[in-house]
């Protein structure tokens, strides 16, 4: 199975050369189409559902905030504009004007200076009026749950401007230097050095004057209210230049003067630990509790010795709980670790929760509860590297008093606590079961066992326990916990006393996929009473649904609307009934559509598929092959427009694991940092060929060529597609996968392979730069399925890895590997380019430097695309090599030659 000439030959025994016919009507794609294509990057409804607002976004140039009303017209249009708002009346929207891109360019061409660049601009639109715009926008605020906006303007000028949204009222505070508004209500809350009396003031705009709660011309940090603006609390450091170890914990209730709570040394706290500025000030929902964070006094340098002699060096240790690289990568963030410490308000009593043996916490029912969740993965930490999972000890604590008791010692589970703070739950992912645990019992609940429950992904293939389907969420008062298998969704007691219920029946049967939609991100609980909205995938068409269901009992979901085309999560308004979605297909676009909870009659708001007007643009098609070793398989064909059976099309084969499910996925059309744009090649006359990919462990490679060359061989055998014009692309796990059938197969004529892995061996010893992480995990439990270590499994290394097999490349390959990749080590790119070099090999490197793991800033991306394409254009179509092929571009010449 070295070469697959003998399968091309099979499925067709004549050779042509690629024929290009006429395109019929329409233009081919440009990479200026790229560059310019609009997506939705932002929208909104209002609380009432008669507005929607969204933000119609190219990859470079300028977006636009868009405003519709219910019957579909577009009412307002801000360009360049972003961040646009709905006021809690529904009667404004709020947003910012920006500068426009090729002013600014022309600006910073000019070398204007950052302080004399024009600054933001405030929209305040009445959505039935005209709007007011507020210049040279420092930072602004709007109110969540009032028609009031705070903002600041200019670069120097620190007042702090308070208005209604209608105009008819305005407060002004001079030398503010932070505010905010409670969640609940209107009230505000700033900071002021220049008032007759500095310090930190509240105001309810609708009726008070400013109140004094805390003078002080010192630092305020953390200020924050709870959701009713009722209870404000706030650190503070009575000198502007003193360092945290003086900031004091403060609190007030209903505008009375600001009471200290908490400073430096106080009994509570362990010996030599400080208030932190770095912890979160938090309310309980109810008010009753102040939760902070405290940590050790920071070390201080030896300010006697200059740094420069002072020996800069790193001991890597070899059980070191936590790998040095990934202690240097947190090291800021562990730097300002802080531990959650707790003022319980009514008996004015401090406790200290969370310690550096146990640092992690949760808090159960937003902070009412009596009980919270202490963990640590400390212990395990060494074995995590190379495991993939990550074992933990959980306690749970009084909040009233910090009494700790043990709960579960070294458990791979995830746990986490029911809305009502009653339970812990949990997958278990080393039997695949769900647990609860009664927290004020301690009792133990096992809810499903292998036998009675698949919560397992029943499609793993990686040499690692499966993950879960997951859970839905809890029904009201912590009844029932909500879980997925595969397809359906279930009603389980969190006790375990009775039987557990499929509510939706049929989603087995019929392979639809069910998952609860969530409206309401603060809603805690699942009401079964009221019909709820789910999302239906089906396996089999690959369409998905709306659905609706009250869940109170079993039955079917009743169908709103399902079809061949792909839905997105949709948004609703909050005190109505209006919905927006967004349905797609490959050709068409996901505009968005205004409709009721019904899903009926739906309008279309946005307009983004009149940017394929006039341009040729492809289909998509599922179809089905057997692997070499017998596995039914799945893939998607993207052909091009005017498809012509009769003729023989370029094909790129292009994949990463398994992607048939987006058979109806839109691919919205850009400068891709990682792939060829599907409808930009389909323009140009290439047929695109997506396989699915099903691996065995030990053998990813073989498992990959096992997959696709089949599925290759089964396009060729259709006749269209020309089998001496067919290239490969991929990129990482892709790129990897590409590299590897370069070394099995001389069947493609040209393969791009981005941030390959090539040599199993040295990239299993490599490092993860962006994490920190050992990649050995990789390749003993997840995506690399090696499923041992090199000692164990050497063979498996060996002819897994493309490297040494380099020598059985005829392939041209064009390789993209950037030196600051925080993924796949950058000398895999080089290892595999240096081996090619060194046989003889047509190879070609492109690095963006600087770029991580792709190349990231717009530019590059543009770059990259017309290089991929030059280079499909010359080895697919015959196209002629362009300079930077033929010749190189030398480093003298990179900053003033492209070689296109």
């Amino acid at each position: 199975m070295k070469n697959l000439k003998y399968i091309a030959f099979i499925a067709c025994m004549s050779l042509s050369l690629p024929a290009f016919a006429q395109r019929g009507t329409g233009k081919a794609m440009t990479f200026e189409n790229l560059e310019e294509w609009n997506r939705i990057t932002e929208k909104s409804i209002s609380d009432d559902g008669k507005w929607v607002t969204c933000k119609m976004e190219p990859w470079i140039g300028d977006p636009t905030i868009k405003l519709y009303n219910t019957k579909g017209d577009e009412v307002a249009s801000f360009c360049p504009a972003e961040r646009a708002a709905f006021s809690s009346s529904s009667k404004f929207l709020v947003a910012i004007k920006k500068l426009g891109v090729k002013e600014k360019d022309s600006l910073m061409l000019h070398k204007t200076k950052e302080e004399k660049m024009p600054m933001n601009q405030l929209i305040i639109l009445p959505l039935t009026g005209k709007e007011e715009i507020i210049d040279s926008l420092r930072n602004h605020q709007l109110a969540e749950s009032a028609d009031w906006i705070a903002y600041q303007c200019g670069r120097t000028d620190s007042t702090l401007y308070l208005r209604s949204l209608d105009g008819t009222k305005t407060f002004q505070f001079p030398a503010v230097t932070g505010y905010g508004f409670a969640r609940k209500s209107g009230n505000l809350f700033y900071t002021t050095t220049q008032e007759a009396k500095p310090g930190l003031y509240t105001l309810n705009p609708d009726n008070g004057t400013p109140v004094l709660i805390k003078e002080g011309n010192g630092t305020f940090k953390q200020t924050v209210f709870n959701e009713n603006g009722d209870h404000i609390a706030f650190l503070y450091c009575a000198e502007k230049d003193s360092s945290y170890k003086d900031m004091q914990l403060w609190l007030s209730a209903n505008n009375a003067p600001a009471e200290l709570i908490a400073t430096r040394g106080n009994e509570a706290f362990p010996q030599g630990w400080i208030v932190s500025e770095n912890g979160t000030l938090q309310f309980s929902k109810n008010s009753a509790r102040l939760f902070f964070g405290t940590a050790p006094e920071p070390q201080q340098k030896d300010t006697t010795i200059l740094e420069e002699n002072r020996p800069n060096v790193q001991v890597w240790s070899w059980n070191e709980p936590i790998q040095y690289t990934v202690q240097n990568v947190n090291k800021d963030k562990e730097l300002k670790r802080s531990y959650r410490a707790v003022y319980n308000i009514a008996d004015r009593h401090l406790v200290q929760l969370a310690n550096k043996k146990l640092p992690e916490i949760e808090l159960g029912d937003e902070g009412n509860s009596d009980i919270a969740l202490l963990y640590t993965s400390q212990p395990y930490a060494l074995p995590s590297m190379w495991e993939s999972r990550v074992r933990s000890d959980y306690y749970t604590v009084a909040v009233d008093n910090g009494e700790r008791k043990p709960l579960l010692t070294a458990d791979y589970g995830r746990l986490a606590l029911s809305p009502s703070g009653k339970y812990a739950y949990w997958y278990a992912k080393t039997d695949s079961c769900w647990y609860t645990i009664t927290l004020a019992s301690g009792t133990k609940h096992r809810l499903t066992t292998p036998q009675s429950f698949v919560a397992w992904d029943e499609e793993n293939d990686q040499p690692n326990y499966p993950v879960a389907y997951g859970s839905a969420g809890w029904t009201t008062d912590d009844r029932y916990l909500l879980v997925y298998d595969r397809y359906d969704l279930w009603r389980f007691d969190p006790e375990a006393a009775t039987a557990p219920v499929n509510l939706t029946v049929n989603g087995r049967k019929e392979h639809i996929s069910y998952h609860l939609v969530i409206f309401d991100k603060e809603e805690r609980y699942i009401d079964l009473s009221k019909p709820q909205i789910l999302t239906g995938y089906n396996e089999t068409t690959k369409g998905s649904g709306y659905y609706q269901s009250k869940l109170s009992s079993p039955a079917v979901p009743k169908t709103l609307l399902a079809g061949n085309f792909m839905l997105n999560k949709p948004i609703k308004a909050k005190k109505a009934d209006a919905i927006v979605y967004t349905s797609e297909t490959f050709e068409q676009y996901p505009d968005l559509r205004l409709t009721n909870i019904s899903f009926k009659n739906p309008v279309q708001l946005t307009h983004g598929d009149r940017q394929q007007d006039g341009l040729l643009w492809g289909t998509a098609e599922l179809v089905s092959w057997v692997s070499l070793d017998g596995t039914p398989l799945q893939g998607v064909v993207y052909k091009p427009a005017n498809f012509d059976p009769s003729r023989k099309y370029p094909m790129i084969v292009n994949f990463y694991e398994r992607n048939s499910e987006t058979l109806y996925e839109y691919r919205m059309p850009e400068p891709g940092r990682s792939t060829v744009d599907y409808h930009f090649y389909n323009s140009h006359d290439y047929i695109i060929f997506n396989p699915d990919v099903r691996y065995v462990d030990g053998y990813p490679g073989q498992s990959c060529f096992n997959c696709v060359m089949p599925g290759v061989s089964m396009m060729i055998a259709t006749g269209y597609v020309d089998e001496k014009a067919i290239g490969a692309q991929g990129h990482s796990w892709g790129g990897y996968q590409v590299a590897y059938l370069a070394t099995r197969t001389n069947l493609f004529a040209a393969i791009e392979s981005g941030a390959p892995v090539v040599n199993m061996f040295s990239a299993y010893g490599g490092i993860r730069w962006w994490s920190g992480l050992n990649r050995s995990f990789q390749y003993e439990h997840t995506q690399s399925r090696i499923g041992g270590t090199p000692w164990s499994a050497p063979l498996q290394y060996l002819e897994n890895s493309p490297l040494f097999n380099t020598n059985k490349v005829q392939t041209p390959i064009l390789i993209m590997h950037n030196d600051a990749d925080g993924h796949v080590p950058w000398y895999q790119g080089i290892e595999y380019f240096v081996a090619l070099k060194r046989l003889h090999k047509t190879a070609w490197l492109l690095n963006y430097p600087g770029s991580p793991h792709w190349p990231e800033k717009m530019v590059d991306r543009v770059d990259f695309q017309k290089r991929m394409f030059q280079f499909f254009e010359h080895y697919l179509t015959g196209k002629p090599m362009p300079k930077w092929m033929s010749e190189g571009v030398k480093a003298t010449e990179q900053p003033f030659e492209l070689g296109y």
